[in-house]
């Protein structure tokens, strides 16, 4: 037999776990929102492989490229071609992103490579609701041993 005391526990247990459980619920949208607001992974790995036509499958139309001393603004299979070569220059070892902006516009990272280490800034804005890199910027990162 039951006590009157031992169904008051049961109810308040039966209330906190719906409560919880209407919580994840209702947080659900905001959490997965949250996850498309950041650098898309595909890009991560592109550059912790090295994979410049993986990469440029996230470029805008134009891409306005700041590699080590050379800048200007190129088509989506030029900047290819240039982080393409980059990348066989400088094979990457490892890419850590440490700083990711407001909604995922732009993001800093670190790429490892066979020769040095280099700081990443990348620019992103949407178009047609997806997210596209209009800037890249690598610099080799100073003072920095690997």
């Amino acid at each position: 037999m039951i006590y009157e005391s031992e169904c008051t526990k049961i109810v308040l247990e039966m209330k906190k776990i719906l409560y919880i459980f209407s919580w994840i619920i209702l947080m659900f949208p905001v959490l997965s929102y949250a996850q498309t607001d950041k650098l898309p992974a595909d890009i991560v790995l592109s550059f912790e492989t090295g994979n410049a036509a993986e990469l440029a499958k996230h470029f805008h139309t134009n891409v306005e490229l700041i590699i080590l001393e050379e800048e200007d603004v190129y088509s989506r299979s030029q900047a290819e071609q240039i982080i393409r070569k980059f990348f066989s220059k400088h094979k990457p070892s490892a890419f850590k992103v440490i700083f990711e902006g407001e909604k995922g516009r732009y993001a800093i990272g670190n790429l490892d490579t066979s020769q040095a280490r280099y700081r990443v800034y990348i620019l992103m804005k949407k178009q047609d609701n997806k997210p596209l890199i209009h800037q890249l910027r690598i610099e080799e990162e100073e003072g920095n041993d690997q």
